[in-house]
């Protein structure tokens, strides 16, 4: 094999710009395979973090209406979400890890001359971890906070710049309705993409405790769960179900009797988006690759013929057609390979070269170009652009090869 291969790399040194101009299209082949994968997987990666950025795998359910007849009631019953319904979740359905009550309502804040209206949410403890609400100064809520119904607040940077302008907001306090809250955390920017009524970076949140009293309303506008693991989200959501349905008298395959929305089916319908267009990106770098290929099948199928006489003598003493087949095979898969490394390099040296590209950066005012298309050229896509490669080498110089095997010693010895 060590023989074989070095009489490939002399045979291609003699024709050297042939060679190279031959190399030049693996090169721009497998450079468009990796930047178009790079760029794929950049997108899938930002829109799945968006689209999370919602919650852990978190499920909303709000109030509906009854489309089926059961328990004696006729179909068309509104279904109000009951505070009750809370503890019922948590005690009848054990595959939950947790649940939150939610109240949602606009409300003033004053602070000195300053009064703006915030999309406020009374919370639950589990809420936070749920709904990754990280916080970036000061602390979140504790379980005393919501049971002493302490006056205490949570603001996103966009509330809190609404409300303090520049100054730092955690240690400050304002007005809502009359009553002083202090103001105990101010959360992380982040991504996202979907919000229920409003976006988390331009929220307030209070103890569900709280905003009972401040909403005079007792029960829920939504209930969240999460459940204990991905893979039982349906029975999560069917378990919950049930549970209402038995509180609320209706049937439990009535899906319109309460809303659900599980995000784990947006993540998967991001994951299946974002696998669908790596395939078409990468099906137009592999025909990019594909054309390159076509050179290295021209320039062997071009030394198969110059070399007909070659081919015969050494046919005539003895060398054997899997010989053959080796040797010029190894000539297409040494071009193809050479090429390969130096597309690799270039498309490394691409990927550090090409900025972030803009996607939710600007929209979220985020830093260093977060949820941005950043071009990584990561193991998965180095994998995928070598097993393309080698597909491409193979099939570039399986035909050469195969016409210099079946060739007839006694013909190729009288050519020309």
């Amino acid at each position: 094999m060590r023989n074989i291969l070095s009489q490939s790399w002399i045979s291609l040194l003699r024709h050297r710009t042939r060679s190279l101009l031959t190399m030049m299209g693996i090169v721009w082949g497998l450079v468009s395979v990796v930047i178009l994968l790079a760029y794929g997987q950049g997108i899938g990666s930002s829109v799945l973090s968006a689209t999370l950025g919602i919650g852990n795998s978190v499920v909303f359910m709000w109030p509906g209406q009854t489309s089926m007849q059961a328990g004696g009631e006729r179909a068309g019953q509104r279904v109000k979400l009951m505070y009750d319904d809370i503890a019922a979740i948590r005690d009848g359905a054990p595959m939950l890890k947790a649940v939150s009550g939610e109240i949602d309502n606009s409300l003033g804040y004053k602070f000195g001359d300053r009064m703006v209206s915030i999309m406020t949410k009374g919370i639950e403890y589990p809420y936070g971890t749920m709904r990754r609400l990280d916080v970036e100064d000061g602390r979140f809520f504790e379980e005393s906070d919501i049971t002493d119904q302490r006056n205490v607040l949570i603001l996103g940077p966009d509330a809190a710049g609404k409300i303090f302008g520049g100054l730092p907001p955690v240690g400050q306090t304002v007005s809502v309705r009359g009553r002083q809250f202090e103001v105990i955390g101010l959360l992380r920017r982040k991504i996202q993409d979907s919000s229920n009524n409003c976006q988390d970076n331009n929220c307030a949140f209070i103890p569900y405790s709280v905003m009972q009293m401040l909403a005079n309303q007792r029960d829920p506008d939504v209930i969240l769960f999460q459940p204990s693991d991905p893979l039982l989200h349906i029975k999560g959501v069917e378990g919950v179900r049930a549970i209402m349905a038995l509180h609320h008298h209706f049937d439990p395959r009535d899906e319109k009797a309460v809303g659900i929305w599980d995000t784990e089916d947006d993540a998967k319908e991001v994951e299946q988006f974002a696998l669908a267009l790596n395939a078409l990106l990468g099906l137009i770098g592999t025909l990019t690759l594909a054309v390159g290929g076509v050179g290295v099948m021209n320039i062997m199928l071009v030394a198969v013929t110059e070399r007909t006489r070659e081919i015969g003598l050494r046919k005539a003493v003895a060398a054997r057609p899997r010989h053959l087949l080796l040797q010029f095979l190894s000539e297409a898969l040494v071009l193809t390979f050479s090429g390969g490394l130096v597309g690799m390099l270039v498309a490394l040296g691409l990927t550090r070269l090409i900025p972030p590209m803009p996607l939710y950066g600007e929209m979220f005012k985020t830093l260093n170009h977060q949820g941005d298309i950043i071009l990584r050229a990561s193991a998965p896509v180095m994998a995928i652009s070598f097993a393309v490669l080698c597909t491409v080498g193979i099939l570039a110089g399986l035909w050469p090869a195969m016409k210099a095997a079946r060739m007839d010693p006694i013909e190729a010895l009288r050519y020309e």
